[in-house]
Order: C-alpha cells, then structure tokens, then sequence
C-alpha cells in the first residue's frame, strides 16, 4: 500500500488521462537493424558541411554516404562536426535509459549495489531509472503535471507561496486552471529561512486554504526559492506530505539544490521513495550550466512516472540534448560541476561581501537564505546625507552611520535600468514581488563580472 494512506494516485489523475491510450512506435521495442518504421530520409540531413563534393552522392546505397555527400567538414567547427555525426536523420531514443540510470544514481535512487537479482525485466527498477522523467526544461514537466492532475475550467486549482517562480501561475493560466496563494512568511523577525523565518513556508496557513478548498489538487514549492534564494526544511515539506486533508501532489522545484551546503540531507528527493504523492523537479540548466539545451527532470515513484510518460509527446528530448547530458552525468562531469559549484558559493560569498560595503550608498542587506547562485538584495532609499568619495565605508564616533533607510522600488527600478542601458550589466528587478520590495536579483558570475557589477552599481547609486 502507498504512503500516505489518504493518498490515491487514482484519484488525483484526471479519469481521461487514465484512460489514455499512449501513442507507441516500433522504436519503443526496436531500435536495431534496418530501419524502416518511422519513414524517416534515409539519406540524412542536408546540412553542407563544406565546399567540396556538395550535393554528391545523393542515391547512394548506404546512408552513412551522407558524410561524404554533404562535403568534406573542413570549413565546420569541430563541435558542429560532431553533432552531425549523432544519426540526425533518426528520431531520438524515446526513453533515454542510460541518462536516467545516471540521474538516479547521482540523487541516490538506484538500488544498492548489493542487490544481485537484476534483470532486464526489473532492470529499469534496480537502476532507479523507473523514478526519473525527462521533459523540455522543468517547464514541460509544470505543464504536464497540470495537464494530468487538473480539470480546466477552474473548479480544481493549484497552490503556489509566492514570492515564487512566475511559471508556476503562467502554466496555471494557460490550462485554465484556478490558482490559490498562500505567500511565504515575509517579516525579518524570525531570521532568515529555516521553519518560521523570512521566506519560509506558512505550513498552517497552507493547511487552513487545503481545508478551505479541497480543490486544490498541486502544491508548487520552490527549494531553494527563486527570487528568495531560501531552502525549504524537509520538515515542512514532510508536514504537507502527511496532512490528511490535501490528496493531491506536492511538487517540489529544486532548480538550485546543488548550491546548497549539503545537498543529500536538503534535497526532498530523499523522501522520493517513501512518499507517493511528492514529485521532485530538478534541472541541468544551473549548477551542470547546460541552460541551452533545456533538459528537465522530474523525480518520483514510478506510477507518477508512468503517467508522465504516457502523456508527454513523442521524442520530446532531442538527439544532441540527449548526447551532452549524458556526458554531463559521467562522474568526471560530475565531479567538474561540484568543483564548479564551489567557486561559485565562494563567488558568492565574494559578492554578497562587496554588496555589503556599500551600504552607505543605500544598498541593504541581503535577504533570503542564499542557497542558490544569486542574492537578493534591497536598494534603500537615498541617504539624507550625500556620500563623499572615499568615506562612504567609514564609521567614526563624530560622525556616526546613518540608519538604513526603506527598500525604495522606485530607485531599485532606476539602477536596474541604468546597470543595463548605460554600463552593460544586467541583473533583475524584483521589487514587485511580495516581500521584495526594492530589490534585485544578482546571479554569482565570473570573479571578473562580480567586481564589475559592484563597481557599476556603486557608480550608478551615487548618481541616485
């Protein structure tokens, strides 16, 4: 039996999508031989690759003429070179076993090594590949996770705690589907993130509007938070799991884990295989920097798997998309992208304390958690006292600091505009959002680009 016990997979699935009949090709069961399922040009593509013998060959009796058909290659760049020799005539592998053995076992969900009774019946079971689904970026799985679970027309809905990533509501809206907020905890008293400080999740406030509106059939988390840079304690995310009045599923968006301190014991993917009604999407557009090839994951028992599979189109991840991120997920890839990581949560560090000696200048403190690779920070309104070059930093008992002003939105929006249309640096405004007044969103760049964005910043406030 499923944990939890109020949970049913059934009934949150809506009853067309159960009933659906997925759409399958040969190439679900073959993929070898002589291929000639899926009227595909058995010539390949059409791409000159170089001046010489162009158009040549063309009616040739093996395909793999093409090579030679469309020229030599010595005008292509070698990286070009190589995509085009990934069979790019043939539609993709519809499943893609080998990438997903590999994102199981990063996150922990294949099965002990010790386990000795593998075969190719439960072969995708012990790999922990029956746990992973690949879609076009997390948004395809967003998509899809409210394609399958929600009635259009706005009867059912789906929960977000804003601040929030803006998807969440903008796929809420093209399906038709109601959105219920329920925004995080907002006030500085209690600290930053954690169970009860700035941009943690009410957990009450959300059981009060599940009991209010049973309805409501998706929780959207964000850990960490994007614009807040928070982590969400698994404690919280457990205490929604097990509330027995919410009987949909809760999603948890870990676009940002690997920036966190410790990612095995902050991911809720840990709780993936004790808890049916949870979905994990993770991404490898941050920390593995393939943001271009839009290659999304979602991590969860295989009955929600199966139905994501069953619904998404056809050959959604292409061939290329499918060659990088396989070798993205070798461990020497992976041990480059950990290393990787680490400089940038040194960069941030970096950043976050060169923010911090412009506070004279009327930039706040950071708020948020700063789990991920950007801060947040507030532009405060302008100093009553003007800054004179190169006392803005001291603080002497004559003349002692002044007390920060408000976030100011106004100036936030000026100095976002200024840093891109004068200087070339762009970051976000975020000053919109609930509990970020005043605020920009700084991604952790190059050891380079952070020093040229507080040196523009600092530039661009004193004009302010």
């Amino acid at each position: 039996m499923a944990y939890p016990p109020h949970f049913s997979l059934a009934a949150v699935i809506r009853p067309n999508i159960l009933a659906l009949q997925p759409y399958r090709c040969a190439r679900d069961d073959y993929s070898e031989g002589i291929l000639l399922d899926a009227n595909e040009n058995a010539f390949g593509s059409s791409i000159v690759v170089g001046g010489a013998g162009a158009g040549a060959g063309a009616g040739g009796d093996d395909a793999n003429a093409n090579a030679n058909a469309n020229g030599d290659g010595e005008d292509l760049p070698e990286d070009l070179r190589a995509t085009l020799s990934l069979d790019l005539h043939r539609y993709p592998d519809p499943s893609h076993p080998s990438i997903k053995a590999r994102i199981a076992a990063l996150r922990g969900l294949s099965a002990p090594s010790s386990s000795s009774n593998a075969s190719a019946a439960n072969g995708a079971s012990a790999s922990g590949a029956d746990h992973v689904f690949l879609g076009v970026g997390s948004d395809e799985i967003i998509d899809l996770l409210m394609r399958v679970c929600v009635v259009p027309g706005g009867a059912e809905k789906i929960l977000t705690t804003p601040p929030t990533y803006g998807m969440y509501a903008v796929c809420a809206h093209v399906n038709d589907v109601g959105v219920v907020q329920v925004p995080l905890e907002l006030g500085g008293a209690g600290g930053e993130g954690g169970e009860g400080g700035r941009f943690s999740v009410r957990v009450e406030e959300i059981k009060k509007a599940i009991a209010a509106d049973p309805s409501i059939k998706l929780i959207f988390l964000c850990s960490p938070g994007n614009p807040t840079g928070t982590l969400i304690p698994l404690a919280s995310v457990r205490a929604l799991l097990e509330y027995p009045l919410f009987k949909g599923i809760v999603v948890v968006d870990e676009a940002y884990i690997d920036f966190a301190a410790d990612v095995r014991k902050s991911s809720a993917v840990s709780l993936v295989k004790e808890y049916a009604n949870l979905c994990v999407m993770q991404t490898l557009s941050k920390s593995f920097g393939l943001a271009a090839i839009r290659l999304g994951i979602a991590l969860a028992q295989p009955p929600l798997i199966q139905i994501l599979t069953n619904t998404k189109a056809p050959y959604n991840i292409s061939t290329p998309t499918a060659h990088l991120a396989l070798s993205a997920l070798s461990p020497a890839s992976v041990a480059l992208m950990q290393r990787k990581v680490q400089s940038l949560v040194h960069g941030r560090s970096a950043l976050l304390a060169g923010l911090a000696s412009l506070a004279a200048l009327g930039v706040g403190h950071s708020i948020g958690g700063n789990d991920a690779n950007f801060v947040l920070v507030p532009i405060l309104e302008k100093p009553a006292v003007p800054v004179q070059e190169g006392i803005e930093e001291k603080k002497t008992a004559a003349a002692p600091a002044q007390a920060p002003g408000k976030p100011d939105s106004k100036r936030a929006f000026r100095a976002y505009k200024a840093l891109a249309e004068t200087c070339g640096v762009v970051v976000r405004f975020r000053g919109n959002e609930p509990g970020c007044d005043g605020c920009l969103r700084i991604t952790v760049g190059t050891e380079k680009e952070n020093e040229e964005v507080l040196r523009r910043l600092k530039e661009v406030l004193k004009e302010m």
